[in-house]
């Protein structure tokens, strides 16, 4: 058997063929239009982790896809993410890694909403408003039916609802809190399936 690269996992496809592949390139493909909404380090950070889970604690070098999928989707999770694989994806001899999406044009958008501006709106960030008008934000950017939706400026919207300055134990309940609190609302949306979340 042919030694494999460090950052590199054999992937089973469905006719039974095991095909190497580069591990954060193989993330990218998997979770399609999301990627472009995840820095470097967050998509190198999630490869990383799940090459080591497999090839370290595992023992493995030889994964299906739906493996690696679950458990990528497990590290973006912990990571503050919920973001689901694109369906389809399976990986090939040419491109190493495809992703079919198979979405309509109406689903390849990406919508993205600024949380600092939520906060100023709900009455300089008191969290009695907050929470109550970010779910309203969520269900009305549900309503085109978007590929991904994407939370950005969390860290200040944070700052700014507590009136902190430095970043502190209480700031880092209120991100969880906010992170889960949107990951919740999506989950319980009905239009929400298949949508990917991106808080960053």
């Amino acid at each position: 058997m042919i030694r494999l690269r460090p950052d590199c996992l054999a992937f089973k496809t469905a006719d039974g063929e095991s095909i190497p592949c580069s591990a954060e390139q193989v993330v990218v493909e998997l979770i399609g239009d999301a990627a472009q909404w995840l820095d470097k380090e967050v998509i190198t950070n999630a490869s990383e982790a799940v090459l080591h889970y497999f090839r370290m604690e595992k023992k493995q070098e030889t994964v299906s896809v739906a493996e690696f999928v679950e458990a990528l989707e497990q590290v973006l999770k912990g990571l503050g993410f919920q973001v689901k694989a694109a369906s389809g994806s399976n990986p090939s001899a040419s491109t190493a890694a495809t992703a079919s999406t198979s979405n309509s044009p109406a689903r390849s958008r990406v919508v993205e909403t600024d949380l600092r501006l939520l906060a100023d709106a709900s009455g300089g960030g008191d969290e009695l408003f907050f929470f109550p008008m970010l779910r309203r934000e969520l269900q009305r950017r549900l309503d085109g039916s978007p590929l991904v939706l994407s939370f950005r400026g969390l860290r200040q919207c944070v700052k700014q609802i507590l009136r902190a300055k430095r970043w502190n134990p209480a700031c880092q309940e209120l991100n969880d809190r906010i992170v889960e609190y949107l990951r919740t609302c999506l989950t319980n949306e009905k239009s929400g399936a298949g949508c990917s979340l991106v808080v960053r």
